[in-house]
């Protein structure tokens, strides 16, 4: 059977912790972004670089959390108001991620930047740091367990070639066990033409429904 998973939708995430960083007259911004799925992982997040930075002017931050953005905050951390959480959030919304925090580490060089400045440096904090991170969209998945006779194997393994999924495993004993990952939205479809080419003699169980990251080179 073929999940219905009508309460699952795709949504926007990074892919993994990662930084960058850049100076702008003497200052240097460390931009920090991390996948997190909870407002409690956000900020052990954003302790761990406070840490790590402690001596740092200023940490500044902001983190989206829930795949409806229920959770949604952000802080200057000393600098003017308005000049760098909530720039760092407006990026954060403008690439449409969820379940991330991104933190600018600021080490200030003697030089002040005025408000336009700080704006700028910290909406290029948290850019440079998505950048890094990867933004990845995750979208509703099945994991399929199939069997074929050996005989099919060659048949199903040339359809697998132009059908969008993911074999993740395959393993030969009395039969040929194999295991896909499918999009949900293609799920259905890749049923049928595996149904097809084996004239019906294909086994397959559904094992999982989860979330999972393609990227723009996936089929």
């Amino acid at each position: 059977p073929v999940p219905r998973m009508s309460a699952m939708n795709p949504y926007r995430t990074l892919l993994q912790f990662a930084s960058d960083e850049f100076i702008i007259n003497k200052s240097r911004f460390i931009g920090y972004a991390a996948p997190c799925e909870t407002e409690a992982e956000a900020l052990a997040f954003l302790q761990s670089i406070r840490t790590k930075h402690k001596d740092a002017t200023h940490n500044c931050y902001a983190y989206i959390i829930g795949q409806n953005a229920g959770i949604m905050r952000y802080s200057d951390d000393g600098e003017p108001g308005g000049t760098a959480g909530l720039p760092m959030m407006e990026v954060l919304k403008h690439q449409g991620v969820v379940n991330c925090c991104c933190v600018v580490t600021r080490y200030f060089g003697g030089v002040l930047l005025g408000a336009g400045g700080l704006v700028r440096a910290y909406t290029q904090g948290a850019v440079v740091a998505l950048k890094a991170a990867q933004v990845v969209e995750m979208l509703p998945s099945c994991q399929y367990l199939c069997e074929v006779a050996y005989p099919l194997w060659d048949k199903v393994q040339y359809a697998l070639k132009s059908l969008p999924v993911q074999l993740l495993s395959s393993e030969f004993t009395t039969a040929v066990g194999f295991t896909l990952l499918i999009r949900q939205t293609d799920a259905q479809s890749v049923l049928d033409t595996l149904t097809r080419v084996t004239d019906g003699r294909i086994e397959t169980l559904l094992e999982e429904e989860s979330y999972r990251a393609w990227d723009s080179e996936s089929r």
